[in-house]
């Protein structure tokens, strides 16, 4: 499973840190901690204990968040499996509306064949398809929205299929 950058909200800007504390902040162990300040994050200065500002803190974690991301181009639709944005096999794509202002854009991953889905308003679908071929399906009815909802005969023949097999 892939490592989670932690919230940079849950750190006050105005309070300074020791390692041990923004360790126990987080959930995380020291030494990672350490290894975020051999990768950038300042602190104070060279004495002990190490302290780091909030502010340091937070501005740190928002840019190792940032750096992590890979948002999506028109025509792409992320991989969860490849953990990147891929264009869907055959530039085909699948919209199907979950709500009136929502819903899935699916497609088929070309490297790796596994289902890849994107969330998408509908207004914003022609740029965010770019070059794909999507197919809309229309969302599946509610059976009180239908003007002539269907009725399960089926068990109407279940009952005197039983009755008719019984003994008599």
């Amino acid at each position: 499973m892939g490592k989670r950058c932690p919230n940079p909200r849950l750190a006050k800007i105005h309070h300074t840190y020791t390692v041990e504390e923004i360790a126990s902040l987080y959930s995380i162990h020291k030494n990672t901690v350490r290894q975020w300040i051999k990768q950038g994050l300042p602190i104070i200065d060279n004495k002990r204990p190490i302290l780091v500002l909030g502010r340091h803190l937070v501005e740190f974690l928002y840019k190792k968040r940032q750096k992590n991301t890979r948002p999506c181009k028109p025509g792409e639709i992320y991989c969860f499996k490849c953990r990147e944005p891929r264009s869907p096999a055959g530039n085909m794509a699948d919209y199907q509306a979950t709500t009136e202002r929502l819903g899935n854009l699916s497609g088929i991953c070309s490297c790796c064949d596994t289902m890849m889905y994107r969330r998408v308003n509908p207004a914003k679908l022609e740029q965010v398809r770019g070059q794909l071929n999507v197919t809309i399906s229309e969302a599946k009815r509610h059976i009180n929205e239908s003007t002539s909802p269907s009725l399960n005969s089926d068990l109407d023949q279940e009952v005197e299929n039983h009755e008719n097999s019984q003994p008599k």
